[in-house]
């Protein structure tokens, strides 16, 4: 229907190929805006080349994609600067500090009042100013993980996309990472979290997709009270892993 709000991610038929291994089979999928997903699968689920694609930072060797209503074949760098994405790497230049690398980004990506944009971005993930002012490589993996998320939104992307950003984080860091989760969704932005924990999804998502060997298994809620079985199939996608 014309009055329906475009979906933030629409995926048709999405695989990839690396040589005669397919690490990704056949996925559909519609993220709308505001959505906070968890993508649950164990190592080898294929959680990272789908957030790649979903990123465009990888191509699927078949299958659509469109970001907000966008064909990314047809219009990708239009697409690219509505897509947010932090993976295991920070994507931060280690010699330079957090500041000259969101310079560096904020020019990349045409951010307008880019130092003001610098500086409310710094201060949403909470990194202190003395640690934006010193070279990346200097700071602990908690400090590189908040600049690298700063890189991430600094250009205030429709969808966030994180690749187990909770790893390496101490508990109070995790519990600032659900905050950060909680409030760019409630500004109707659309956030996608892979994680191979599904205690730590629970805290955060409202709807969960489980990979298993590369295809999607299940497309449950989470929330307070999760699907009855969630937990079932992420058992299922782990057992298979095995």
């Amino acid at each position: 229907m014309s009055g329906e709000p475009t979906p933030a991610l629409v995926g048709a038929s999405l695989s990839r190929r690396f040589g005669t291994r397919t690490a990704l089979r056949s996925t559909d999928l519609r993220l709308a805006r505001g959505d906070r997903i968890a993508l649950l699968g164990p190592n080898g689920a294929g959680k990272t080349t789908l957030l790649r694609i979903l990123a465009l930072a990888l191509s699927p060797t078949t299958g659509t994609l469109r970001v907000a209503g966008i064909d990314v074949k047809r219009e990708a760098p239009r697409a690219r600067r509505l897509v947010g994405f932090i993976s295991h790497k920070t994507g931060l230049y280690d010699d330079l500090t957090a500041r000259e690398n969101l310079q560096f980004y904020g020019r990349l990506y045409g951010v307008e009042a880019l130092e003001q944009s610098i500086d409310r971005t710094l201060s949403e993930v909470a990194l202190p100013p003395t640690s934006a002012r010193v070279p990346v490589r200097t700071l602990s993996r908690g400090m590189q993980q908040r600049a690298g998320l700063a890189r991430a939104i600094l250009h205030e992307p429709a969808v966030l996309l994180m690749d187990e950003p909770e790893t390496g984080l101490d508990p109070q860091a995790q519990e600032w990472l659900v905050g950060l989760v909680n409030r760019w969704a409630a500004a109707d932005r659309t956030v996608v979290v892979a994680t191979h924990r599904l205690d730590w999804a629970q805290r955060f998502a409202d709807r969960a997709l489980v990979l298993e060997n590369g295809s999607l298994k299940a497309d449950l809620p989470v929330g307070a009270s999760p699907h009855p079985l969630l937990a079932e199939a992420y058992r299922s996608a782990v057992e298979a892993a095995w």
